[in-house]
């Protein structure tokens, strides 16, 4: 499961709001190759569910992943952080092993 936190969940509903996403879309989260430390998180909205997704919905937010992100994110809570470190949506991921100084990468 993936989990999300109440203030990225309103940053969500905010972005939704700004770009007219209607309630067909949800939050597509994925790990792809790269960064510093050779994984990298991603995150989008879409509104097509594919065959082997899965599918959370945690504070009325749907969260899809694909199976292989799934196998890397499996318990993250998703956070947004607007602190003067850096804004932006955070990967608190229960399975890194270790992760790069600005959080976009990581590997288990």
């Amino acid at each position: 499961m993936i989990t999300i936190t109440d203030k990225a969940k309103q940053r969500v509903e905010d972005v939704m709001k700004e770009e007219n996403y209607d309630s067909s879309y949800f939050v597509r989260v994925s790990v792809d190759s790269g960064g510093c430390s050779g994984l990298t998180y991603k995150l989008d909205f879409d509104n097509q569910e594919q065959k082997d997704d899965q599918v959370f919905e945690d504070k009325g937010i749907k969260l899809v992943l694909n199976i292989k992100s799934f196998l890397y994110l499996a318990g993250t809570e998703l956070d947004f952080s607007d602190g003067l470190t850096g804004k932006g949506f955070v990967f608190n991921n229960p399975n890194a092993s270790r992760s790069c100084a600005c959080g976009e990468s990581f590997a288990v």
